[in-house]
């Protein structure tokens, strides 16, 4: 029990120097990484360890996803840099919420992995699908790069990939037991989910009924209903 106690505040000091260095490297403003650190802390003692890691392997995906072509995005005007405390709620609390009684209610494991499949495929798909000739999802004609619920085949081939490998790690890190039910949770419901970002996108954010943050928030709340309903 001391062990294990040791164990979770040796994380939780290297949670405090992730977060350092996020806001050092600017990739999260001050309250982004504070943030980032109170929901990490909330999961390593509702949840373990291990699903921490899930959220860590998250957000280095996303990290290097936005710095991928970066001068090509800046061209473009589509380079978001830094993300606020705005992003991280919005992409996080979701997932936050499953882990904090995940360990009570087995479902919940499929929503956390269902909310962090979401928000991985959604980043990964925006950041690197803006690199391809893109489609509005409601009438599917051509639009430029970084239009509000626009999708690309790299996009979505991107998204559904980085949502595998999500679930491979779920595996990998003991949060669900059966490989092949992992990855199968992980991509429908990150895939769903990401669908729904872009559908509401189209719909309601180009006519400015709702921000960014909204859609993102709504998207992991519909990716994690999918992960509990698939467990």
């Amino acid at each position: 029990m001391v062990e294990k106690i040791m164990i979770n505040w040796a994380y939780v000091i290297i949670l405090f120097i992730l977060g350092f260095i996020t806001y050092k490297r600017r990739a999260l403003d001050l309250f982004g990484s504070l943030i980032m650190i109170l929901m990490g802390v909330v999961i390593i003692f509702s949840a373990g360890t291990n699903w921490l890691l899930l959220i860590v392997l998250f957000l280095i995906m996303c990290l290097l996803a936005t710095r991928y072509s970066k001068k090509y995005k800046r061209s473009l005007g589509e380079y978001e840099g830094r993300r606020t405390s705005k992003n991280v709620i919005s992409n996080g609390v979701v997932a936050c919420f499953m882990a904090a009684f995940g360990g009570y209610y087995l479902p919940l494991v499929g929503g956390f992995i269902g909310a962090i499949a979401t928000a991985t495929a959604d980043t990964m798909a925006s950041e690197i699908g803006v690199l391809h000739q893109p489609r509005l999802l409601t009438t599917m004609q051509k639009v430029d790069p970084g239009t509000d619920g626009a999708v690309s085949l790299l996009g979505t081939a991107v998204g559904m990939a980085g949502a595998a490998i999500i679930g491979l790690a779920a595996y990998l890190l003991g949060i669900l037991p059966n490989p092949f039910t992992a990855i199968l949770v992980s991509v429908i419901s990150g895939t769903v989910g990401c669908f729904m970002d872009s559908f509401l996108g189209a719909t309601f954010e180009r006519r400015f009924m709702l921000t960014n943050e909204h859609v993102n928030l709504i998207a992991t709340i519909v990716g994690a209903i999918v992960g509990i309903l698939l467990i």
